[in-house]
């Protein structure tokens, strides 16, 4: 089973950055696309970005595009989303997960508000 613990939200200021970390347990990330995803209050659960195994290639929401950078540590079992230039619609709760989201993966996630 795997375990995801998502870290490093916190209130921000419009225009501000964040880092966020997915450390994963359990089973090895290692050759899994792994993704991030986000609900805001009173919407639905939302794709952000996603990063490949092996060429690292990433994808990313139109939304976010330009701002935010997912990245990955495979030695570290770890996924990264650098957040910059951040808005007050980017408040959410951050989840990670493998891509496509497995529904017993979920994570508590990390709140993430942006104050304008």
């Amino acid at each position: 089973q795997l375990h995801l613990v998502e870290s490093g939200g916190g209130l921000v200021q419009a225009g501000g950055s964040l880092r966020l970390s997915c450390a994963a347990s359990g089973l090895t990330i290692r050759r899994s696309v792994m993704g991030w995803f986000r609900q805001a209050p009173g919407k639905e659960r939302e794709f952000v970005a996603r990063i490949s195994w092996i060429s690292q290639s990433t994808y990313y929401a139109d939304s976010v595009k330009g701002r935010f950078t997912i990245s990955r540590d495979n030695a570290k079992s770890t996924v990264y989303l650098q957040m910059n230039s951040l808005k007050p619609e980017d408040t959410a709760v951050y989840y990670c997960n493998i891509h496509p989201a497995r529904d017993d993966y979920w994570g508590q996630g990390t709140l993430v508000t942006v104050s304008s």
